[in-house]
Formats: structure tokens, sequence, C-alpha cells
């Protein structure tokens, strides 16, 4: 919190957790560090609210970059992928300018479901200009947001306004403080985003706001793939083509979590009983 300014904050730094994440496929450079930007979002804009359950960002398109997915819980668990055209990855990744691009925040929520809100593009190259797009849409109040990513981290930072009575600021009073902190925080290079501490770089940026910080909250690897989910996607898939599955694999079917490398093996008994069995819902469409 920027008590002085009137403004909320949200710091997310990832380092084994990212790095687990990138390690398990070969991405070229520029693809990894915007997936790098996606998952430190996920997790930046979970810490933004209060719920049980998981927030997800979605990116598809028709382009070099055909899905872009990051994933954070209210647990802290974060993961991520992409799936893309090597050959056509160059060393710019421009999501605005792929062909039907789409990007989209889900909020799975433990008691209400699910909800999926659009992010319209609108041409930005980046996740950040998207996200800041969105915040002022959806809740009439500016964002500053801030992304960087490397081999090493993914870093998060995201600013709004607080809230006042009626809808306004609450740093109503000071007329200058939202765009004295914008002028500080377009000082940051993502050089400094990456190599600096959390407590240390908002000291540096912010010493003369009154920033308070809050107990932070540890994130870590972790997948949500269960054989209990594979299962609902064998269900989802319909018999027909579990038992074209069964007969193109020799009487059986292994399916490969793309999140975290977890092979389930189902053969014609485990098949059977997996489609007899209650709904369950499916993860997201990443299992192959």
């Amino acid at each position: 919190m920027l008590e002085k300014a009137g403004v909320r904050g949200v710091l997310v730094r990832l380092g084994h957790s990212w790095q687990d994440i990138a390690s398990r496929v070969e991405y070229p450079e520029a693809l990894r560090n915007t997936l790098g930007q996606a998952v430190a979002a996920s997790a930046m804009l979970t810490g933004n609210i209060k719920f049980e359950g998981s927030l997800s960002l979605e990116f598809k398109s028709e382009g070099a970059v055909r899905l872009l997915f990051a994933e954070c819980t209210d647990q802290g668990r974060v993961r991520g992928l992409a799936r893309f055209d090597a050959d056509a990855v160059g060393s710019k990744v421009d999501l605005g300018a792929l062909d039907e691009a789409v990007l989209a925040i889900t909020v799975g929520h433990v008691e209400k479901g699910r909800y999926q809100s659009a992010v319209d593009l609108d041409g930005s190259m980046s996740i950040s200009k998207g996200l800041e797009g969105y915040f002022e849409r959806s809740e009439q109040l500016p964002a500053r947001i801030l992304l960087a990513a490397n081999g090493t981290h993914a870093v998060g930072l995201m600013l709004q306004a607080i809230p006042g009575e009626g809808g306004h600021s609450a740093a109503e009073a000071d007329d200058d403080a939202w765009n004295r902190v914008g002028m500080l925080t377009e000082t940051l290079s993502d050089t400094e985003m990456l190599a600096t501490s959390p407590e240390e770089l908002l000291y540096r940026l912010y010493h003369e706001e009154s920033v308070r910080l809050y107990d932070p909250r540890p994130l870590a690897f972790g997948c949500t793939c269960s054989r209990e989910r594979v299962e609902g996607m064998l269900r989802a898939l319909g018999r027909e083509e579990v038992e074209a599955a069964l007969e193109d694999r020799a009487g059986e079917i292994e399916v490969i979590c793309e999140f975290c490398a977890t092979r389930y093996t189902f053969d014609r008994v485990d098949a059977e009983q997996a489609l007899a069995g209650p709904d369950t819902p499916p993860a997201p469409s990443t299992l192959q």
C-alpha cells in the first residue's frame, strides 16, 4: 500500500516456480519470456482478489502462438504452458498482431462456479497493456501493470488507485498522486525488475509515498491434474472416440499432462470404468 498516494499494489516475483515451468519445454526466448509474463500476471491478479479457487489467463490465436495458458490457485500454486509453431515464432511476440487473437481471464470459484471475461487486445502488443485496458473498462479505475521475465525470474507489478466513497479515488485530495506514482513507475526497467528483491524495489521507487508491506504469500509450481480429471476428459470425448483410440493404440490409452508430464494409462477395463463414472470437469484442454 502506498498510503500517502492512496494507491494499492501487488508485486509478484517468481524464481524456482517459474524455472520449473520454463524448463519443461524448449521455448524460443521471446515466447518463453511472454509465457513468464503471463504466469506472473496470473499470480498477480490472484493476489489482487480474495476467493477460493483458481484464476487463469488463456490466450488463443490462429498465428504462431496457438495457445498461451497460465494459472494460479488461491493456495499459491502456479502452472503454465504454450503451444506454438516453432518455425513461425520470431524474436518478438506481438500478441495483438496474431490472427484471431483472443485473451480471456477465467476465475474458477469453488462455490460459485466459473466466470470468464474477455480482454480486448485492441492491437496491444503485450499482456500488460491488454490488462490495463481491461481494468480501465471493467472497473473504471486506471491500473498500471508492468511484467518482465527471463529464464530465471518472472516478475509482475500492479498498481491501482484505492476506490473511496462514490467510487472516487481515495487520493482525490492529492490531485497529482496517481500521476506522480506513474512517473516513478515509468523509471523502472525490466532489468531492474528482474534483478531486485521486492522490498528493495518498492523502497527505491516509492519510499516517499509511505509504503506499507503486508505479509508475503509463498508461490510454487503445482499442477491440478488428476486421474479423475483425465477420466472426465475421456467421458467428454465419448465412447466412440475412446474405443477408436483403444483400437489405434493396441488396447491402451496414455494421457500425458503437458504441465507436469504425469502419465495416465488406461486399458480397456479402466476406460470402461471411466466412461461409466460420474461427470467430473476435465482439466483445461492441455492434456494430450
